[in-house]
């Protein structure tokens, strides 16, 4: 009677922490949420052309009821430049930290994420390379073709980080110290071909250190749609995830063919890392601040973290972008502002968690 009395209260622990986990998770998408919303209107007053809130918020109705033709010049600015702009800004933010969040799921370590393990750098050379080939002359094909080659090197940089950190043992660290030494050599490679195209200097520079000032709809919407997709299919296998979080041993006992899952979704986020960064160049450490942060408040169930991460990402992007803005009469770079913020809370994960893993 005693073991079933325990038993019970087991039980009813579990259950009751899982549902004030599920509560918290809810304000947390909530607040999030109602944040997103502030953030996206107050960041339609920015720029070179400001616009009061009152007047940023009656022309987003004006736009809405229309259909996207308003008459000022406010509204045209706000519809043709900076709702795409804030859009992106969100379903990069969004995708950024779902990827990390499943690739520290799938490799148990919390210091990898895109940028981390290589795959943002891969992207970024791959995009570099299609831009000054000569090869993108219209805009279908910068629509299409600029997104393949982020893909491609987003890939490319992934496996060789995977054949690094498997030939070194296959530890968690070793996930790490391979994304680091493979995006460094292609850092370097970036640098070369910069240094042997000084025409495309200016541009490749603000493309190198992140930015979304030039974000037109076509390319929001070439954004939008895969990273949701990728996004949705991710949501999909949270189960498989929390499941892979037992070992790829345990998983394989358990029926699930871990590792084709393991490198079907690693692959996945390769190419939502691609989509992401393809058009507004290297953003880093969303992936890895984000999903710890959300971890710390609502646990590594994946379930709640997949979700409450997809909602947290674009809040610190967002809050990122509005400050990039509202500062300086030039716009800072938003992937520096992001990088100053992401070192120092590396540095924190390393000295904190780092001792629990080895080569």
């Amino acid at each position: 009677m005693d073991d079933q009395t325990k038993l019970k209260d087991e039980v009813m622990g579990r259950i009751v922490g899982s549902k004030r986990i599920r509560r918290r998770a809810l304000c947390i998408i909530a607040a999030g949420l109602a944040s997103i919303v502030v953030l996206y209107i107050l960041s339609l007053t920015l720029g070179a052309y400001r616009i009061p809130f009152e007047e940023a918020l009656e022309q987003m109705v004006e736009i809405i009821v229309t259909g996207g033709n308003p008459e000022d010049m406010s509204g045209r600015i706000i519809y043709n430049l900076r709702m795409p702009r804030e859009l992106a800004v969100i379903m990069v933010g969004a995708g950024l930290a779902v990827a990390g969040a499943v690739m520290q799921a799938l490799i148990h370590n919390p210091l990898v994420d895109p940028y981390i393990t290589g795959v943002s750098s891969g992207a970024s050379l791959g995009v570099m390379i299609m831009t000054i080939s000569g090869l993108v002359t219209t805009s279908i094909t910068t629509m299409w073709m600029i997104p393949a080659a982020g893909i491609v090197g987003a890939v490319i940089a992934f496996t060789l980080t995977m054949v690094v950190a498997e030939a070194a043992g296959g530890k968690a660290m070793s996930y790490v110290l391979g994304g680091t030494v493979i995006g460094m050599g292609l850092s370097a490679g970036t640098t070369l071909i910069m240094s042997f195209n000084a025409n495309h200097l200016a541009n490749i520079s603000s493309w190198m250190f992140g930015s979304f000032a030039n974000i037109e709809w076509s390319e929001t919407m070439l954004i939008t749609i895969p990273v949701a997709v990728i996004i949705g299919i991710i949501l999909f296998n949270a189960r498989n995830l929390n499941t892979m979080l037992l070992g790829e041993d345990q998983a394989m006992y358990l029926g699930m063919d871990s590792r084709r899952f393991k490198r079907n979704m690693l692959i996945l986020i390769a190419v939502l890392t691609a989509f992401c960064v393809s058009f507004c160049g290297v953003i880093g450490f969303i992936g890895l601040i984000v999903p710890h942060l959300c971890r710390m408040v609502v646990g590594g169930d994946n379930r709640v973290l997949l979700p409450t991460s997809m909602i947290v990402g674009p809040v610190v992007l967002m809050l990122a972008d509005v400050f990039c803005r509202s500062f300086t009469v030039s716009e800072l770079p938003i992937g520096a502002i992001i990088s100053v913020i992401g070192v120092p809370f590396f540095v924190y994960l390393m000295v904190k968690e780092g001792k629990r893993y080895a080569m």
